[in-house]
């Protein structure tokens, strides 16, 4: 995600400074017009505007430490991970002693589509800092929403990931559905994703559905799993039924048991298959 956010905002004009701990990521970056750097303090005497792209809350309390230390005072760090809130509201309190604002903006969209710049910003904070950090939005995203209160861009991003959760699985329920009765998987695509049944994942996910190749995704299972773990136990802490959700959530704990760990979620449809006992090779 943050490799396709980067690349986008050099395309889009910005002097974009960058660090990952993978050196490859970082040679990508310069490939791109980007200028790696070597760590997220030394970003951040480069840019006022800093954007994190973070697969664990302990990297992001690591992040924020450094960033307290050694960052710039009035810089607005602009968090996209999809992480629990209380972490976010503890680095943004941790940055707020250095002078420094955190905005909590997750992501709405795939790495396929950070790539191509199809991504929603949901942004909460300080309504003036999201007014600055406005034009970075402009820039990799195709829109962008301010929610309020610090946190609200989390409770969206949970909200939206519960729909992709179930949706996903819907996809791959109805092509295995489809196939079992003998139509083929490209015509479902075609003839069902131009229906009222369609949705959004019908037509990111169908394709790799259709092929039955999971390899090259755009969301691993594995990491799944964490966006699954932080939406469940924040409907447990509110009291909120979600009898589709933990349907769901079922489907992708059997991709991981199966193997699908490293594949795109869209492996759920494989799963199905299985289940449903179809070989597509007899289909």
């Amino acid at each position: 995600m943050g490799s396709a956010i980067s690349a986008n905002l050099v395309r889009a004009g910005f002097a974009t400074f960058g660090y990952d701990v993978l050196q490859a990521r970082n040679k990508a970056l310069h490939r791109s017009g980007g200028i790696p750097l070597r760590s997220p303090a030394e970003v951040a005497t480069h840019a006022p505007i800093v954007l994190t792209s973070i697969p664990s809350s302990a990297a992001l309390k690591d992040v924020a430490c450094e960033l307290s230390a050694t960052g710039k005072r009035g810089t607005i760090v602009v968090e996209t991970s999809t992480l629990p809130i209380e972490d976010k509201q503890r680095a943004r309190d941790v940055l707020a002693v250095a002078g420094i604002t955190l905005l909590d903006c997750p992501l709405s969209g795939t790495g396929a589509q950070a790539k191509t710049g199809d991504l929603s910003v949901y942004a909460s904070g300080p309504r003036k800092a999201y007014r600055a950090a406005t034009p970075v939005f402009e820039g990799f995203a195709r829109s962008h929403y301010y929610l309020g209160a610090f946190g609200n861009g989390s409770k969206m991003k949970f909200v939206a990931n519960l729909l992709v959760a179930i949706h996903n699985v819907s996809a791959a329920e109805a092509f295995v559905l489809g196939m079992k009765a003998g139509l083929p998987p490209g015509l479902i695509y075609k003839v069902a994703g131009d229906g009222a049944g369609t949705s959004r994942m019908f037509q990111v996910r169908g394709p790799m559905m259709v092929a039955g190749r999971y390899r090259k995704a755009t969301m691993r299972n594995s990491m799944w799993q964490k966006d699954m773990k932080i939406i469940g136990d924040f409907a447990a802490r509110l009291g909120v039924p979600t009898p589709l959700f933990r349907a769901a959530d079922r489907v992708y704990a059997a991709a991981m048991k199966q193997g699908f760990g490293a594949q795109d979620t869209a492996a759920v449809c494989a799963v199905l298959e299985s289940m449903a006992r179809i070989n597509r090779r007899n289909t």
